[in-house]
């Protein structure tokens, strides 16, 4: 392969690569979103095209104009007199300031897209604003004398409404129905004009609506929103002062249930208390009652085996006496029956110092004589036989003392 060949291959790939996108982008336009392209031909024919998209344009052929489509704002600020009249029918107008914002647009037909490119864009941007301005200010001044003060102050708090510009007459009307007063005025004065320039009405925003009676009305709606507030504050406060009385009266009165539950509860748990007491006494008198009993009893029984016992050791030292009475006696009788006489003697001169001052005593008490006729056996004979029995007793009774002294 030769230089010419090489040569001929670059300049299809230049041709290539660099004169056919440069064709093609001189053929086709970008239109950007919110922007209108209008294509003129050399026979006076005219292609609109509406951004995001692509225009088709042949140099020395075709001339391209861009339009923006976005919504113009315009701020009015217009003062004038309303139409208000008093009761006997004499006009009373009322001075007021309206300050709103109107939004225009380019129509969306294909007319009006040429009359705003040739009547309202092909003047200056300043001059743009002028014409809009004078054209809705003038609009509005007009709604403002059509309107009473009521209607108008009325309608600054209404929703605002965007109408297009090619609607059927039931959508108008319905649209109208549910505008504010002042901005069905204003599109209906200010359409036409509009339409001429290639523009549409789309909807107004009333910001503020000044005037000596709306001020007085509003300081009116203050004062009486004050006082509507104090009131109700006043009420509340009330109501809070009646709620918390009426809790406070239920506190007391809990705590006044409460109160003589505790004094009921106190009362019953002092008579459980006596209760308690009462049948802790009667237990303590039963256990002191069964004690006595049980030591009663004890105390009997032991009497009972003491006595027993006593009689049992006095019967015994009664037998015991008794025997030892009658031995006594016995041996008495025995030495008395051994010894005789001579026994009985013995005894009487042992005895005679204890027996001659109570025999001195009997015989000096005893004031009687004895006469015996028998030799030796007269009274003295016979005292002295008494005085041998009461010696014999006398010994009985010594023997019976000496044993029982013994025992």
């Amino acid at each position: 392969m030769d230089v010419s060949n090489f040569v001929v291959i670059a300049v299809v790939l230049i041709v290539v690569l660099v004169l056919i996108p440069l064709l093609v982008s001189s053929f086709l336009r970008n239109v950007q979103a919110g922007t209108i392209r209008m294509v003129s031909w050399l026979r006076g024919s005219t292609v609109i095209y509406r951004g995001p998209g692509k225009s088709l344009e042949v140099p020395l052929l075709t001339t391209g104009t861009t339009l923006s489509s976005k919504a113009i704002n315009v701020d009015l600020d217009i003062t004038d007199q309303t139409a208000d009249i008093d009761d006997t029918g004499i006009p009373r107008p009322i001075k007021v300031r309206v300050l709103a914002s109107a939004i225009v647009s380019v129509g969306d037909s294909d007319a009006l897209i040429k009359t705003a490119a040739n009547r309202f864009f092909s003047k200056p941007e300043a001059d743009q604003m002028a014409i809009l301005n004078d054209l809705l200010s003038s609009a509005g001044r007009r709604a403002i004398n059509l309107l009473t003060h009521d209607q108008l102050f009325s309608a600054k708090t209404a929703p605002t409404r965007s109408v297009p510009a090619i609607q059927t007459a039931p959508a108008i009307d319905a649209a109208e129905n549910d505008d504010d007063p002042l901005a069905i005025i204003i599109r209906k004065a200010c359409s036409k004009e509009l339409t001429d320039l290639g523009l549409i009405f789309n909807s107004l925003n009333i910001k503020v609506v000044q005037s000596e009676v709306a001020d007085a009305r509003r300081r009116q709606s203050a004062a009486e929103a004050s006082a509507n507030a104090d009131i109700v504050a006043t009420q509340q406060a009330r109501r809070a002062r009646e709620a918390q009385l009426e809790a406070e009266r239920a506190i007391s009165d809990k705590s006044r249930e409460l109160a003589q539950t505790q004094a009921s509860n106190a009362a019953l748990v002092a008579q459980a208390e006596a209760l308690k007491q009462d049948a802790l006494g009667t237990q303590r008198s039963s256990e002191l009652r069964a004690t006595l009993l049980a030591q009663a009893d004890a105390d009997a029984v032991r009497v009972r085996i003491e006595a027993t016992a006593a009689a049992e050791a006095e019967a015994i030292r009664v037998v015991k006496l008794a025997e030892a009475n009658a031995q006594s006696i016995r041996q008495v009788n025995e030495a008395i029956m051994a010894g005789g006489e001579a026994y009985l003697r013995y005894r009487q001169i042992e005895m005679l110092p204890e027996l001659v001052p109570e025999i001195a005593k009997a015989l000096a008490q005893a004031r009687m004589i004895t006469i015996s006729g028998e030799a030796g056996g007269g009274a003295a004979g016979q005292a002295t036989g008494q005085i041998a029995d009461v010696m014999k007793m006398v010994l009985a009774l010594q023997a019976v003392g000496g044993s029982v002294a013994k025992e």
